[in-house]
């Protein structure tokens, strides 16, 4: 089971978007993750008269890595790290390892 997954509220910890909170949007590889908003960078794209693609500058939200990202706590307003433990079902579940609360999926 992974730490962070797809839909997860993130903050970036490191890096040009330091203090930015996001969603996870795609998980590229196993150490990069693609999320909303963060490390937008602009594009030259040259045109695809095929695809229907116009071409030119484009904003378009690049990869960062995992390592510079943590999961975001609503109800303590802080980046926090994940732990797991099992439920009453004997399912695996993730925790916030302050509050030891369950993170939703």
């Amino acid at each position: 089971m992974r730490k962070l997954k797809k839909g997860d509220d993130v903050i970036v910890i490191t890096g040009k978007d330091k203090g930015k909170i996001g969603t996870v949007t795609n998980i590229k590889d196993y150490n990069y993750l693609i999320i909303q908003g963060i490390n937008s960078v602009k594009k030259h794209q040259k045109p695809n008269p095929t695809v229907g693609n116009a071409g030119g500058i484009i904003d378009k939200e690049m990869s960062i890595h995992i390592s510079n990202v943590a999961i975001y706590n609503f109800s303590s307003k802080k980046a926090d790290r994940v732990g797991f433990k099992l439920d009453t079902n004997n399912n695996k579940v993730r925790i916030f390892k302050s509050t030891n609360d369950v993170i939703e999926p």
